[in-house]
């Protein structure tokens, strides 16, 4: 078994050179908080390393507190960083991989085909926060426009699953409900918040955590395992 050859990839990329994908349950959960033992767990870490660049591959994820917080990383550096309270990673130059962990948030993917890419974590209070606007900003001001990224929203709760109280639909929507809960479709709004900012090629899956639980971990149905979402940019792309 592999952990990529199991996962749920965005094809869209595959031109620049640049994988990614989000992991299923057929690898296993990569949360620490979990029934599986930590070392279990560190073994899929290593093995989804491993399997990027023979050796390992350089990786960056983070502390995730369901925030607005992006950080940009350079070089310099080997092995495996973990970062303190951040939802999001930028990686001007190719080489780094980046992972969030989810499990209903969504993933956000982008690209540029220079290689440059970045990957958010956004729940509710991170697309609130607009957290994809920051991560537009950060790409934006190592020279990569907003009009020449891909953006791919990954496998989350889809907008007939995700009910939320009338206090989170205004912070969502900017309206009044007048209903106790209501539905919200996440990829749709922060879809929506990236075509303002200048994005114009947009994809999303077509997968629900909640209904293909099956196949995916769901906070929602109870279940303390999570998928990671992973984008790696190649060193060198492949001549067609």
């Amino acid at each position: 078994m592999t952990i990529i050859g199991d996962s749920e990839s965005v094809d869209d990329f595959s031109p620049f050179g640049i994988r990614a994908f989000t992991t299923t349950r057929a690898s296993g959960t990569f949360g620490l908080v979990s029934d599986e033992p930590a070392r279990i767990v560190m073994q899929r870490w290593r093995q989804l390393r491993e399997e990027l660049v023979p050796g390992g591959a350089r990786l960056a994820s983070a502390n995730q507190v369901h925030g607005s917080r992006v950080v940009t990383h350079g070089d310099g550096w080997e092995g495996w960083l973990r970062v303190d309270a951040a939802d999001g990673h930028v990686a001007p130059g190719r080489g780094l991989a980046l992972a969030v962990s989810v499990a209903d948030c969504v993933p956000i993917f982008m690209a540029h085909p220079s290689g440059a890419v970045a990957l958010l974590h956004s729940g509710w209070r991170g697309t609130a926060a607009r957290i994809v606007e920051r991560g537009i900003e950060a790409l934006a001001h190592r020279g990569f426009a907003a009009g020449e990224l891909r953006l791919h929203l990954g496998p989350a709760i889809c907008g007939k699953c995700y009910e939320v109280s009338a206090d989170v639909f205004r912070q969502l929507t900017g309206h009044d409900s007048a209903h106790a809960a209501e539905c919200v479709d996440l990829r749709a709004l922060i879809a929506k918040h990236a075509r303002a900012a200048g994005v114009r090629h947009i994809t999303s899956s077509a997968l629900c955590t909640r209904c293909d639980n099956d196949r995916l971990y769901s906070h929602r149905t109870g279940d303390p395992g999570r998928q990671i979402a992973v984008i790696y940019a190649e060193g060198v792309v492949a001549k067609t």
